[in-house]
């Protein structure tokens, strides 16, 4: 079973992930974030990396694809908050990204590549 992450460790670990993207979950002890890829390629490719590697830490996030949107929630489950896992996992979906936007606010839906195209041609 994992730990949950201590105040030093939250204190080191967290605020780096926060610049880059990562924001705390309201009413859990977790963290989301929220990438806007070029295609739905792109969103998949990045998926496919990422559950290899969560496969390898035998840790697996709570996400999301629509479209070219991929919305990602971690938490450790076993210990119902944030672990050291959470942080490996991050920071290794955060190298997976690539070039992919990240949406910062998340009190707004997110509109993916075809919405938007459906909503112009309409």
């Amino acid at each position: 079973m994992a730990d949950l992450l201590n105040a030093s460790d939250r204190a080191a670990q967290l605020p780096a992930l926060g610049e880059a993207g990562w924001a705390a979950v309201p009413g859990q002890d977790a963290i989301r974030k929220v990438w806007k890829f070029k295609s739905f390629s792109e969103a998949w490719g990045f998926m496919t990396r990422c559950a290899l590697a969560a496969e390898k830490l035998n840790h697996h996030p709570e996400w999301s694809n629509k479209y070219n949107i991929v919305d990602v929630t971690l938490i450790t489950h076993d210990c119902n908050g944030l672990s050291a896992l959470d942080i490996s996992l991050a920071r290794l979906m955060d190298k997976s990204a690539g070039e992919a936007t990240v949406i910062r606010d998340h009190s707004e839906p997110i509109s993916c590549l075809c919405e938007v195209r459906a909503n112009r041609q309409a």
